[in-house]
């Protein structure tokens, strides 16, 4: 909160009170005051006056504490011990905490970045806002988007800051119940395994020293404020195609999706209308457990047919039959590589398509 924006208020309410008032902040200086020769000095109180509720009296004057509850920020003093002066400090008290909230929502950088990333803010309004912030736009950022999947005790909100105190350069924002999103600045080039690192310190410390179970969506860095919200989204998708597609691995990177990001961006018809074309002689359903196993292992094995009997312990022609028997089920050889990819792309849909994930 601007001290100057206190001191305006203060003048402009000094003919209505006759008497002084001021505001002490939490390093117990007078930061403004409606007699201008005490601005600047040592308070009288101690600092458990900023600890509780209600008005209390010292050497005259009535004090009430005012701000975000238990530990407000700020300490309104009034003139007097009469029940004017009550009155007033009562006022005035409601009066700045409601100032002050509308100031920090107008003027704070975290909500200044958070309308950025949900696109509250115009495109020609952000550039204007950050520099009224004296917001560094040149530098590059990336935003990663944690989310948490078992709630304990604690707090990870109070974790993720934690982890990342500098709030002149690292943002966290609390999107909602299970979402929290961290703007971290980066130096230009980064490495792509290092926010990978990053992201698993968060993810490890939350599960290891918290109990809190949480995976973590990464965007492209960017250079420019305004493409902050694109960083933001490409984080969600992260998140929700490797849910569907890679629910093992808790760290996401946007860029590393792949093929799947492209099926995630297809309409739900289309997919539909793939399967059937793929599928025309047989339906995928028509393929046991112990067949799709077959075909994931020689996918994970490139197709190599010695190696893949070797890792599931049968032998070469018992695995040249189950791939003659799929060939016969729905006409794709996956011996062949274009089959292969055609095969493989049309799991990856179906499974698209059973998962039904949310689109943004």
């Amino acid at each position: 909160m601007s001290n100057r924006m206190f001191q305006g208020i203060i003048h402009q309410m000094k003919d209505a009170i006759d008497r002084t008032v001021g505001i002490v902040d939490e390093s117990l200086t007078v930061i403004a005051c409606s007699d201008l020769g005490r601005v600047g000095e040592r308070a009288a109180i101690s600092v458990e006056a900023f600890i509780g509720e209600g008005t209390f009296v010292l050497d005259g004057y009535t004090y009430m504490p005012f701000g975000e509850q238990p530990h407000c920020e700020y300490v309104l003093f009034v003139e007097g011990t009469d029940d004017n002066a009550v009155r007033y400090a009562s006022l005035l008290a409601v009066s700045l905490s409601n100032i002050k909230q509308y100031y920090d929502e107008k003027y704070d950088r975290g909500n200044f970045i958070k309308n950025v990333i949900l696109d509250n803010i115009l495109p020609g309004d952000i550039y204007l806002k950050a520099r009224e912030l004296h917001f560094n736009s040149d530098v590059c950022r990336v935003v990663l988007l944690i989310r948490i999947h078992s709630h304990t005790d604690v707090s990870a909100f109070d974790v993720v800051q934690n982890l990342f105190p500098d709030k002149a350069k690292d943002f966290v924002i609390n999107i909602n119940e299970s979402d929290i999103a961290l703007v971290k600045e980066i130096r230009s080039g980064i490495d792509s395994k290092d926010l990978e690192k990053l992201a698993r310190s968060i993810v490890d410390t939350l599960g290891s020293e918290f109990y809190t179970q949480a995976s973590v969506g990464i965007g492209t860095a960017v250079e420019r404020i305004k493409d902050l919200a694109s960083s933001f989204k490409e984080a969600q998708v992260a998140l929700e195609v490797g849910k569907v597609f890679d629910n093992e691995h808790p760290i996401i990177r946007y860029d590393h999706l792949g093929v799947a990001r492209l099926i995630y961006q297809l309409p739900t018809t289309m997919c539909e209308m793939f399967l059937r074309e793929v599928f025309k002689k047989g339906s995928i359903e028509s393929l046991d457990q112990e067949t799709l196993f077959t075909i994931q292992k020689f996918f994970e094995n490139n197709l190599n047919v010695s190696e893949t009997s070797r890792k599931l312990f049968v032998h070469r022609n018992t695995l040249v039959y189950r791939l003659e028997k799929i060939k016969r089920l729905t006409g794709l050889d996956l011996r062949e590589f274009d089959d292969a990819i055609v095969f493989k792309v049309a799991l990856m849909v179906k499974k698209y398509l059973s998962a039904n994930p949310v689109k943004y």
